[in-house]
């Protein structure tokens, strides 16, 4: 992040866009936070451009729009490599995210969904020829997401900076 640190406000704004971003108006966390709309508008685009916002996009349900798979796959990959390699792995068909682990053998956790197992195998087929062991296959039955809970500070602040 840049010179500015996350401040209480800056957390209510981040746990209300968490909530739902696409329905959340800064007029609707502006109230929250007991700042103006303004201030709110401006502290987004600030944590957006510190890269503290990421971005926004849709929580799909992958089993109701037709692909009821989802499979993680724990992979090692040497360290010096480990984190050059995952934007490739987010080019294979199927795969919705890689998170690098930095503790035990595995380092990677690539995420997959598909119709069937003929959409998972041949995804852990391109992981091998990167390179890539796969050491477990895990079938995810649900999976749900929720606002980070320490960002839901209660605060109302007057600061209008």
């Amino acid at each position: 992040m840049a010179d500015t640190e996350v401040d209480d406000v800056d957390k209510a704004i981040l746990y209300a866009l968490q909530e739902d971003a696409r329905n959340m108006s800064s007029g609707d966390i502006a109230e929250r936070t007991g700042t103006s709309d303004s201030t709110v508008r401006k502290r987004i685009q600030r944590l957006e451009s510190d890269g503290v916002i990421k971005g926004y996009s849709a929580s799909v349900n992958y089993q109701r729009s037709g692909y009821p798979l989802r499979m993680l796959l724990y992979c090692t990959a040497t360290i010096p490599q480990r984190g050059d390699m995952i934007p490739d792995i987010l080019e294979i068909d199927g795969v919705v995210s890689v998170q690098e682990l930095v503790t035990g053998e595995q380092n990677l956790l690539v995420t997959v969904v598909g119709e069937s197992d003929d959409d998972i195998t041949p995804v852990a087929q391109e992981l091998l020829d990167m390179g890539l062991t796969v050491a477990d296959e895990v079938l995810v039955r649900t999976h749900e997401t929720t606002p980070f809970g320490k960002f839901n500070s209660g605060t109302r602040s007057t600061d209008e900076s």
